[in-house]
């Protein structure tokens, strides 16, 4: 692959793997350094990329891997992941109160996920990824993602319609 046809397959990728580091790390600054390090990679291997099903998938693999060992290395809490529309959309006419106070509440009740369940919402309700895609970047099969999904989603309706969030954080 030569300078213009990773150009035109990879570098549209930069703002999706940006959004994606950034979510996992909280921190823009180490997310742009975690999409230059992606490039990086995917250059170095720019002449094994056509042997890839999804230079896309491939390209969010290493995002997660890097962000992950990020973490692991400085132990960042994987957090804010705000601005969830599709609960924004499915929540019941009765709860929608200050759209404000919804997505601060989406965002302390996602927090409170699991790590995993938190990267497979991102993946799926933010960045819109099929479950095959999400299936792939995370190395889990379609049906434990849907599961997990599921879980995750319902808890979340549980903290935001049930209970207060701030009862929640002191337990």
């Amino acid at each position: 692959m030569n300078l213009q046809e990773f150009q035109i397959k990879v570098y549209p990728l930069k703002n999706k793997l940006f959004r994606f580091a950034k979510r996992m790390l909280d921190q823009s600054e180490e997310a742009e350094d975690i999409v230059q390090e992606v490039f990086i990679k995917l250059w170095n291997r720019r002449d094994k990329l056509d042997e890839y099903r999804s230079v896309e998938a491939l390209a969010m693999i290493t995002t997660k891997n890097l962000c992950l060992d990020k973490i692991k290395a400085k132990r960042y809490p994987v957090e804010n992941m705000e601005n969830h529309r599709q609960f924004l959309e499915n929540m019941p006419d009765e709860t929608k109160v200050d759209r404000s106070d919804l997505i601060h509440g989406i965002h302390q009740a996602i927090k409170l996920l699991p790590e995993q369940q938190q990267v497979i919402i991102h993946l799926r309700d933010i960045e819109g990824y099929e479950f095959e895609e999400i299936a792939e970047i995370v190395d889990m099969n379609e049906n434990a993602i849907r599961v997990a999904l599921s879980r995750a989603r319902k808890r979340i309706r549980e903290l935001l319609t049930k209970t207060s969030l701030y009862e929640y954080q002191r337990n």
